[in-house]
């Protein structure tokens, strides 16, 4: 069995052998990018020329603060400026070969971020004709430049169901980052949501391997453009987060261990990497975490013979944020800084996020020394950086003009983060058709999140914790505001009833959960006024380990207030602005209306008031299993005997999941009616394409969007399938009374699992597959078992 946990690798990354005698046998795969012989020359041209401390300088990322003056590293002073005697030191001593970040957690302006970057890039090239590749985390839009333009986060876009959608935003994103003279964003993030209780659910595209991956290939080429070994002046390489498996902590909590099988992580969590590597993704970020108690950055199966050598794949690996030093002072696999370093490197790793310590300068370098790692090992490193250098142009062109970049935070592109904020917002319940509500009702809008721009954008914005965002996020429309420019200030009341505790100026120090002393009653009080009210609630930003959780229901502060509000008579709407499902089932069945709004940006507001008033039909669908109880988390790809509701006194092996909404579900203000399912070929080939096809009409009175879903759902296999899975989606807008026929295909062999000897296995029998209502069954002839690792 080719197991990641055996004793080859154990002996690649615990004891003192050479990179070379781990080396995976030769393997037939294409190059996942093809190979540009005249860049190859360039780069091998360049190597040959450098010293080893030129070499292990590139494989040194430092962040920003470093190099800028302040008190210490850590912290930067404002106005920001370089220090010039850090610079010399980074860049001149250790050659350096790439910065990241923002300083102490304060975005720039375009020109303040091309002013930085071209400043550190003219020392580089000054000192070793070598450009830096400067990394950032825009994760949803232009995230750290002040003015530039915000889309949902990954959950959100998700749920649009659109990767016309994802394509265009990393196309802005790309835009707009590049502006700022920065060619390389950590992003996306293609680890599987699949525990509600992690803090960075929001920074996926869910749950679903499928979705993930398809949105994942539409955001590497909005990034990246068509040809990986030629990006563009617009575009930007782009960074797979986490590389793999981060998303299932046995704990919920963030960095912690997981435990996941090979199958597992054949079938379900390598996937979207392997998609995203196979359409041309230039760099990997490293899972902070462990699997089965092995350090992801140690794991030289994973990183060097899945990643690197079974895809064929050139691109460069990079640290998460400090975790070589985690390897011995986190996780005690080893005894040093410097024998982690080895592990690590020896693992795979091409690039160190040290982040703060250029003693990895100096270990590396001794360890070559006493032949602890190899100089093929340093080359293969350093040549991937390079050949990503290249690929970027930066020898060309290290720094431009933001005034190249006219349509940073233009209208322009304002109209698609708008348009994709409409499309993720999902509607869960319309009892009695409540919504959309009229202009002329009197609405009390309430809540913690009814009046906060934090809220509508969660982390990652305009700060790590996105605590910022209300300081320089000010000029778009919270939901308040958006509401009372729709309705108009004489319909609009506004009383919270519960804040977040807050700081001027605003600071991380605040826990994200930390509520005020609740007013309930003036809110009550409030409620008696008006004929409707829009209990706007969910959690306030956080990002990654600080936004852990101990219970995943909702506030007590905010429970109560709901059952206070509804106590009046007064009709409930409730709107979720949450990064994670929060638990609402005490609550749930009170309310007439429940709109998800996940984390939609900064035109989040005026997305949900155009839902609210009708002007736009909702069209999310969700990206996740919303569950209903804190001990029953699944999500919708189970096993049959994890289904659990009816199951009183007696096994009932036909029931479903008990969960408060299921994954891809989402209402509509108009009805769609499906019909009419076919298939080309009824029994297939492990080799065949099947083409499936469905009519589907608007009978409502509406124009609206409708994401159609094709499940499968293998009969009966030598190994326990799972209930369904997703195989193909399509998104169509129809105007009232109109009908389209739509048609999906799915290749064979994307119903194949992974067997217990961690290959891909397609068996004969029968598959049963679902479109909306509509039912068919498809036969596969023959059983094939692939030789290879992949299919």
């Amino acid at each position: 069995m080719r197991g990641y946990l055996r004793p080859t690798l154990i002996v690649c990354t615990l004891t003192t052998l050479l990179f070379t005698s781990c080396k995976h046998p030769e393997n037939n795969a294409t190059p996942a990018i093809p190979v540009d012989k005249q860049l190859e020359a360039k780069v091998d041209s360049l190597l040959k020329s450098l010293s080893l401390e030129e070499k292990i300088g590139q494989m040194t990322q430092l962040t920003l603060d470093v190099v800028t003056k302040g008190d210490n590293v850590y912290h930067t002073t404002f106005p920001l400026e370089l220090d010039p005697v850090v610079v010399d030191t980074v860049l001149r001593k250790y050659k350096v070969g790439s910065i990241l970040n923002t300083a102490s957690n304060v975005p720039q302006t375009v020109d303040k971020w091309a002013s930085i970057i071209s400043g550190l890039q003219k020392v580089a090239i000054e000192e070793t004709g070598i450009p830096l590749v400067y990394g950032i985390d825009q994760m949803h839009g232009t995230t750290f430049t002040i003015g530039g333009t915000m889309f949902p986060h990954e959950i959100g876009m998700a749920a649009t169901f659109n990767p016309q959608l994802v394509y265009e935003g990393a196309q802005i994103a790309a835009y707009e980052t590049k502006a700022g003279n920065a060619p390389w964003n950590f992003s996306p993030v293609l680890d599987l949501g699949r525990d509600a209780r992690w803090s960075r659910i929001y920074e996926t595209y869910g749950e679903d391997v499928y979705l993930a991956s398809q949105m994942g290939m539409a955001c590497i080429k909005g990034y990246q453009g068509d040809n990986p070994n030629q990006i563009g002046d617009s575009q930007v390489a782009s960074c797979l987060k986490h590389f793999m498996g981060y998303g299932v902590p046995v704990s919920g909590k963030d960095r912690t261990p997981s435990s996941i099988s090979e199958q597992d992580l054949r079938e379900r969590h390598f996937q979207p990497f392997l998609n995203a590597i196979q359409s041309g993704a230039l760099s990997v970020m490293v899972n902070s975490a462990l699997n089965n108690g092995l350090p992801f950055h140690a794991n030289y199966t994973l990183l060097t013979e899945w990643l690197k050598e079974d895809l064929n794949w050139d691109g460069v690996i990079v640290t998460d944020w400090a975790d070589i030093n985690n390897l011995y002072q986190r996780d005690k696999i080893c005894g040093s800084a410097k024998e982690a370093i080895k592990l690590a490197i020896n693992a795979g790793i091409d690039m160190a996020m040290t982040p703060y310590e250029w003693s990895f300068c100096i270990d590396l370098k001794n360890l070559v020394e006493e032949g602890e790692v190899s100089m093929e090992r340093i080359d293969d490193a350093v040549r991937r950086i390079l050949r990503m250098k290249f690929r970027l142009n930066l020898f060309e062109r290290p720094y431009w003009s933001p005034s190249e970049y006219p349509d940073f935070g233009s209208d322009k592109h304002a109209l698609v983060a708008r348009k994709a904020a409409e499309e993720s917002i999902t509607l869960l319940k319309n009892e009695g058709g409540i919504l959309p509500l009229q202009t002329g009702a009197k609405v009390l809008v309430v809540g913690p999140n009814a009046n906060s721009m934090r809220t509508l954008n969660g982390g990652w914005t305009l700060s790590w914790q996105g605590e910022k965002a209300d300081v320089y996020a000010g000029e778009y429309n919270t939901i308040l505001e958006a509401v009372i420019q729709r309705a108009g200030h004489a319909r609009i009341s506004y009383e919270p009833g519960v804040t977040y505790k807050t700081a001027d100026p605003p600071t991380i120090d605040i826990l994200y959960w930390e509520e005020n002393k609740p007013e309930i009653e003036k809110a009550v009080a409030a409620a008696r006024k008006v004929d409707y009210i829009l209990l706007c609630i969910g959690e306030n930003s956080y990002a990654e380990t600080p936004g852990n959780l101990s219970d995943l229901t909702l506030s007590r502060n905010q429970l109560q207030l709901a059952k206070a509000l509804t106590a009046t008579g007064k009709p409930v709407i409730l709107v979720l602005n949450e990064g994670r499902p929060r638990i609402i089932s005490e609550i749930e069945p009170l309310a007439k209306a429940v709109v998800h709004l996940y984390l939609p940006g900064n035109y989040g507001g005026d997305a949900l008031a155009k839902v609210l008033y009708g002007d736009v039909s909702p069209s999310g669908k969700l990206p996740y299993t919303y569950p209903r109880y804190v001990h029953s988390l699944a999500n919708y790809d189970h096993k049959p005997c994890e289904s659990m509701d009816t199951m009183e006194g007696a096994y009932n092996y036909n029931a479903v999941m008990s969960v408060q909404w299921a994954f891809g579900y989402g209402l509509s203000y108009t009805t769609f009616t499906y019909s009419n399912l076919k298939v080309d070929k009824s029994h297939f080939k492990p080799a065949d394409v099947l083409s499936f096809s469905v009519d589907i009409t608007n009978d409502g009175e509406r124009r609206g969007k409708e994401s159609i879903l094709l499940f499968t759902s293998d009969e009966i296999a030598s190994l326990t399938p799972d209930v369904r899975r997703l195989r193909a989606f399509h998104k169509v807008e129809l105007a009232p009374g109109e009908k389209k026929t739509v048609t999906m295909e799915v290749k064979a062999e994307d119903l194949a699992f992974v067997d217990l000897d961690g290959k891909w296995r397609l068996e004969e029998g029968s598959f049963k597959v679902q479109v909306g209502d509509q039912v068919l069954t498809v036969y596969c002839d023959e059983t094939k078992a692939w030789n290879t690792p992949n299919r």
